[in-house]
C-alpha cells in the first residue's frame, strides 16, 4: 500500500489511530512458550477543546481513549459534562488543524453556537476529580444540574435478560483484544440503537452521548442504557444528563450509584446474567409479566 502524503506540507501524513494494534506476546501453556502475534486495544490521549463567540480556543479535558467515534466522544462529554447547556448549542465538531501542519487526529475542537464559561468548568472537573468531595455534594451538584427524570417509559424482564447477549455479539474490539468495555442504547423492545466500545467505560457512554446528541436525540427518555461492566456514579450521572430513564449492568453498581439514581428518578438493573437481575431504584419501569 502506498503512503499517504499531506497536499500541503509533502511529508507523510499521519495515519489515524485503529482501535486495535498489534503486539507480538509470548504464550506459555503446557510449561511451553509460543511467540505470535496478537492484538490490544488501542490506549491513545485525546485533547478535546472548545472555542465559541467571543472566546479563544481554550482545552477542556483530556481524556485517555480508544480512537474511534472520536467526534462522538467530544460531543458526548460536552453534553454528559454539561461544558454546553444543550446539544443544539453545538455548532461543529472536527479535528484540530494547526496552521499548515497536518491534521492531529488526537486533537478534537467543538464549536459551540454561544459562549461557554470553561473557568467555572474546569473549577467543576477539578472538584470532581478531588478525593475530599463528600458523596453528598457530589449528588447536591448533579442534582442540580439536571431535572430527575420522569419518563414514563416501562420494559419487560424478557427484554432485560436478552440484553446482555445481543450486546456482546456486538462488540468488535472486544473480540479482537478481550480488553474493552461497552455501552449500548436499546429502544424499549430491545432493539439495538447504537454500541460503542472503549477501554474507558466512561467514555463508552459518551460516545453513546455524542452519537446521540448529533442525531438530535437527545434526551434519551425512550432508551435502556446497557454497560458491560460495574455501574459507577459518573454512569449514572452522564446517563442522567442524557435523560436516560433505564440503566442496565451485567455487574454490580456503586453505593453513590444507587443514591444518585434513586435522587434522579433512574432504573437501576444490576447482575443482568441469566435469568437474573437486581433492581436497585424506581422497580415500577420494570415489566415482571413480559
Amino acid at each position: 500500500m502506498s503512503e499517504a502524503f499531506d497536499h500541503l506540507t509533502g511529508e507523510p501524513a499521519p495515519k489515524r489511530p485503529q482501535s486495535t494494534s498489534r503486539v507480538t506476546v509470548v504464550t506459555v501453556e503446557d510449561g511451553k512458550r509460543r511467540r505470535h502475534g496478537d492484538r490490544v486495544a488501542t490506549e491513545e490521549p485525546m485533547e478535546i477543546r472548545v472555542e465559541g463567540p467571543g472566546m479563544e480556543q481554550r482545552n477542556v479535558a483530556v481524556t485517555m481513549r480508544t480512537p474511534g467515534n472520536d467526534f462522538e466522544l467530544a460531543v458526548g462529554f460536552c453534553v454528559s459534562e454539561r461544558v454546553v447547556a444543550h446539544p443544539h448549542d453545538i455548532a461543529s465538531v472536527a479535528y484540530c488543524l494547526s496552521g499548515d501542519a497536518p491534521q492531529e487526529y488526537n486533537v478534537v475542537t467543538v464549536t459551540t453556537r454561544t459562549p461557554v464559561d470553561l473557568e467555572v468548568h474546569r473549577r467543576a472537573f477539578v472538584s470532581n476529580a478531588s478525593c475530599g468531595l463528600c458523596g453528598k455534594t457530589t449528588l447536591d451538584q448533579v442534582e442540580a444540574a439536571c431535572d430527575p427524570i420522569e419518563a414514563p417509559l416501562r420494559v419487560s424482564r424478557s427484554v432485560l435478560i436478552a440484553l446482555p447477549d445481543r450486546l456482546r455479539a456486538q462488540q468488535a474490539v472486544f473480540d479482537a483484544t478481550g480488553g474493552v468495555h461497552a455501552a449500548a442504547s436499546f429502544s424499549a423492545d430491545g432493539e439495538l440503537q447504537c454500541l460503542r466500545e472503549d477501554i474507558g467505560r466512561h467514555n463508552a457512554l459518551d460516545k453513546v452521548i455524542g452519537w446521540a446528541a448529533l442525531a438530535r436525540r437527545v434526551p434519551l427518555s425512550e432508551a435502556v442504557l446497557l454497560v458491560s461492566g460495574r455501574m459507577s456514579f459518573e454512569i449514572v450521572q452522564k446517563a442522567a444528563m442524557a435523560g436516560i430513564p433505564v440503566i442496565g449492568a451485567v455487574s454490580a453498581p456503586s453505593s453513590l450509584a444507587v443514591q444518585t439514581a434513586a435522587r434522579l428518578g433512574i432504573t437501576v438493573v444490576g447482575f443482568l446474567r441469566g435469568d437474573h437481575f437486581n433492581i436497585y431504584s424506581h422497580p415500577e419501569r420494570v415489566d415482571l409479566a413480559g
